[in-house]
């Protein structure tokens, strides 16, 4: 690169001398219009003989730099600024987690109308490891996305999965729940495989239209598959005897086994394989875009619970199987 030399006097054909100096590669144009203003040829000094090279009258020459200087001090000032970077926002000390208090036993209302359930002593749990006050506040579930874009609180712990068009709108921690899926049979059956292979033949009954009837049609299909419109029709069938199992949420069957008079016929025969590709990503804790710093508390909070154990802990209060 040419750097801005000294200013030269050269020799013209005519026998007159005239300013001259070497260019920057990168600013021809610079140097065009410091010509035009200085009224200066500009040349490169070793173009020059050194028969030609001449001492530069002192005050033409140094208003002919000054004035190229300003050319290029202009660019740099008018060059766009540096995009800064915004800084991360503090977590507030006392912490507003909503949830929906609607779907036990994961959040629900005692008897005092105050929420209870898994997710709320998980979300006190996660705030005592992040040594943050936290407050809960009932929320229904139409309003829940809303209510946090609104600043209403800061957080989300109500059943909320990880999908693409949510986090369109909002941010998850890391999955706290990862429900699995899993093969009810008649408490008679001695079916074990319940793998492609080992499904062979037999009938599943699904609930129409969800994840897993999209699990069952892509990899059962020697499979004879029957969508019921409900979990519970289908259950009923199987303790009529009219499948072979049934498959579905472990909770949602669960449940059923353990409440009602018709689930004494039938028993969880075992877990499907988790498949995020039907399954999903989990229930996450729900937080704003923005809330880098808070998004980073959970993940690390949800860690420590896990690898101490009292997530285990709290999570035999509530189930009597693994949720993650």
């Amino acid at each position: 690169m040419w750097r801005l030399s000294e200013v030269e006097e050269f020799q013209t054909g005519a026998g007159q001398l005239r300013p001259s100096c070497r260019i920057y590669r990168r600013a021809p144009k610079l140097l065009d219009q410091c010509a035009a203003w200085g009224g200066h040829r500009f040349v490169r000094r070793d173009a020059l003989s050194a028969s030609d090279r001449r001492p530069c009258p002192a005050a033409p020459g140094l208003a002919a730099l000054v004035r190229c200087l300003a050319a290029i001090a202009c660019v740099v000032f008018l060059a766009p600024p540096l995009r800064a970077q915004a800084p991360q926002q503090v977590p507030p000390k006392e912490l507003v987690i909503a949830s929906e208090g609607a779907r036990p036993p994961y959040n629900y209302l005692d008897s005092n109308n105050e929420l209870a359930g898994f997710e709320i002593d998980l979300g006190r749990l996660l705030c005592a490891r992040m040594k943050l006050q936290c407050r809960f506040v009932t929320q229904d579930w139409d309003g829940l996305t809303p209510g946090l874009l609104n600043r209403q609180y800061d957080a989300i712990m109500a059943a909320m999965e990880i999908t693409d068009e949510a986090k369109e709108k909002i941010a998850f921690s890391k999955p706290y729940i990862r429900m699995p899926s899993a093969f009810v049979a008649s408490a008679q059956s001695d079916i074990k495989d319940t793998t492609p292979a080992g499904l062979k033949g037999r009938s599943i009954g699904v609930e129409s239209g969800g994840a897993h009837q999209n699990y069952l049609d892509d990899l059962y299909k020697q499979s004879e598959i029957r969508p019921y419109a409900t979990l519970e029709e289908a259950i009923l069938d199987l303790a009529e005897g009219r499948l072979d199992l049934v498959i579905g949420d472990k909770d949602a069957l669960s449940d059923f086994l353990k409440t009602r008079k018709e689930g004494q016929c039938c028993k969880i025969v075992a877990d499907a394989p988790h498949d995020a590709a039907y399954f999903g990503n989990g229930v996450g804790v729900g937080l704003r875009k923005e809330d880098v710093a808070l998004t980073m508390m959970f993940d690390k909070a949800i860690d420590e619970t896990m690898a101490d154990g009292s997530f285990a802990k709290l999570q035999s209060k509530y189930f009597d199987y693994k949720i993650n």
